[in-house]
């Protein structure tokens, strides 16, 4: 790459990439995606300064919005916004540490990198999501007797409809890191958890008690076979028809496997199938369509280890369109002003004196 591109502007990329692991701290996983990103900012500068990126055409954004993948088609517009937005932190750490360099790329020319404005297909985005309706399906189907495969994949479905674990981290956890007691989970990367980024964090169990008894039971038999530290989601061995739970280490494409035996579960349910990650979008969309409160909001957010809410909103409010549909629809047979009994029973439990700073207080709201 370095034949191909300015070997200053390669440099200073190299700079910002090591001034985001050692003073911004980002895992290594992270800083190679920013380095896949900046390799379209450098080839698309190619000789030309990266200090002079406002002359160069076409605009960065144009560029990035012809990037065909590698599969072919265009990339996708999350990988363009990424790409993008990863090109604007660039060039604000330039203006900050190389003013000279940097003096003609302005604030304002930065503020201009935006995705290219993509073409909306007639055909409206089909957002898939395990139910709740088909991880119970799935949960409970029926097996042949001493096929701890199968126990082990229905048992699987489970947590990963509760926990809405993502997959690495699922395949990676020891049975200690998870505690059916406290319905909660230890998503540690000290403990070998593989999360995003390197994330911490305990995330909770959604209390669903048909997935909760199928789940249960096969964390207690792998408690009394292995020892903690072993993955839940332990590889089987088979001999002579027999089934074994292995001591083996799970290989490096564990979620790939995960994958292949969800196919199967599905295929036997008479399903279509879904991936693993997809039952972290259902438990994400049964959190967020149960919610009452924005602090229900922000706990289900913060278990899905995102960030910031804008985050969640995001990827997941267009999932809940059926939803929002019905809730409209049914608004008509819905009485006028009507507070629901959560609200009601909070008010009557007011003293005179307290119900009329509320009034004051909702009096001013309103006013202003």
């Amino acid at each position: 790459m370095e034949r191909l591109v300015n070997r200053t502007n390669y440099l200073l990329v190299k700079k910002f990439l090591l001034f985001q692991r050692e003073v911004k701290l980002i895992s290594p996983d992270s800083a190679e995606r920013y380095r896949f990103y900046l390799r379209h900012l450098l080839l698309w500068a190619m000789d030309t300064l990266l200090g002079k990126s406002q002359n160069i055409r076409p605009v960065f954004p144009a560029y990035v919005g012809e990037i065909v993948s590698p599969r072919g088609g265009i990339i996708a517009a999350e990988t363009q916004k990424k790409i993008i937005e990863t090109a604007c932190q660039f060039f604000k750490w330039g203006k900050m540490h190389y003013p000279k360099e940097f003096r003609e790329i302005s604030a304002a020319w930065i503020a201009l990198l935006q995705p290219v404005c993509q073409k909306q297909s007639l055909a409206p985005e089909e957002h898939v999501f395990v139910t709740e309706e088909e991880a119970i399906l799935l949960a409970t189907l029926p097996g042949e007797k001493g096929d701890l495969a199968h126990w082990r994949d229905r048992a699987a479905v489970a947590r990963l409809f509760l926990t809405g674990e993502r997959a690495g981290a699922f395949v990676s956890s020891p049975i200690e890191a998870i505690d059916f007691q406290e319905l909660l989970v230890h998503q540690w990367p000290e403990l070998g958890v593989k999360t995003k980024n390197g994330k911490r964090a305990i995330t909770y169990l959604i209390h669903i008690p048909e997935l909760l008894k199928v789940a249960r039971s096969w964390d207690e038999f792998v408690r009394s076979q292995l020892a903690v530290n072993a993955p839940w989601y332990t590889p089987i061995k088979s001999h002579w028809g027999e089934q074994t739970l292995s001591l083996d280490n799970p290989g490096k494409n564990r979620s790939q496997a995960l994958n292949r035996r969800l196919r199967l579960l599905f295929e036997q349910a008479g399903l279509p199938y879904k991936s693993a990650h997809k039952f972290r979008h259902g438990n994400a969309v049964y959190g967020l369509l149960h919610a009452r409160t924005a602090a229900d909001y922000k706990a289900v957010s913060m278990n899905l280890m995102h960030n910031d809410l804008q985050i969640t909103d995001s990827i997941y409010a267009p999932m809940l369109s059926n939803d929002v549909r019905q809730r409209i629809t049914n608004l008509t047979t819905q009485p006028i002003n009507q507070p629901d009994d959560e609200l009601l029973a909070m008010v009557n439990q007011l003293s005179n004196a307290e119900l009329s700073k509320v009034i004051h207080i909702a009096a001013e709201r309103l006013a202003a």
